[in-house]
């Protein structure tokens, strides 16, 4: 019994290790002129431009089709945006930037705290229904959502477990309204 109690004392202090410490791989990763290019220029397509060019890509690609996977993003989003800022008031984590004054942010702030992290959560509710419409997507959703994720961390603007509850938060409510709302809604 003592043992189980010293293994969960000392997690905590390891998990936040290893989230800081991913956060200075990928700062690392993101010295380059092209790396910092990348990261900001994936960060900022997450402050809503990318989701017009899905949003037609899908009406362009599925005709008439596409407006299902579209509307069901355009709900799922929302949603996320109604429930993340409180989230993230209440949790109030600093960010890396913040919390550790050798790491420096790439680019501004859309708000002011770490958890969970609004981009990784907006991206994963969007591509849910994407991916259930067209599962083909799944390959280059993945490499999207896997591009945002760095982008987050090499920027210093969250932890790898802001990331990752961004992404729990979204496919838990994403997924469940995006299956039933499309597999009854998609003509056959």
């Amino acid at each position: 019994m003592g043992e189980m109690v010293e293994v969960r004392r000392n997690l905590l202090p390891n998990l936040i290790a290893v989230d800081i410490w991913v956060v200075r791989l990928c700062v690392a990763s993101a010295q380059s002129a092209l790396g910092r290019s990348l990261a900001v220029a994936f960060s900022r397509i997450g402050n809503g431009g990318l989701y017009p060019a899905l949003a037609a890509l899908l009406i362009i690609g599925l005709g008439a089709r596409g407006l299902y996977p579209v509307i069901a993003a355009a709900i799922n989003v929302a949603l996320m945006h109604s429930v993340y800022p409180t989230i993230k008031r209440r949790a109030a984590r600093l960010r890396p930037f913040q919390a550790h004054a050798d790491l420096k942010p790439l680019l501004a702030t859309l708000d002011e705290h770490s958890f969970p992290s609004g981009h990784v959560m907006t991206l994963t509710a969007a591509l849910v229904p994407i991916v259930i419409a067209v599962p083909g997507a799944l390959s280059l959703s993945v490499a999207a959502w896997c591009a945002m994720a760095w982008a987050r961390l090499a920027s210093a603007h969250h932890y790898p477990s802001d990331v990752f509850a961004g992404a729990a938060i979204a496919l838990a409510v994403s997924y469940p309204l995006s299956h039933y709302g499309l597999v009854a809604a998609l003509p056959g």
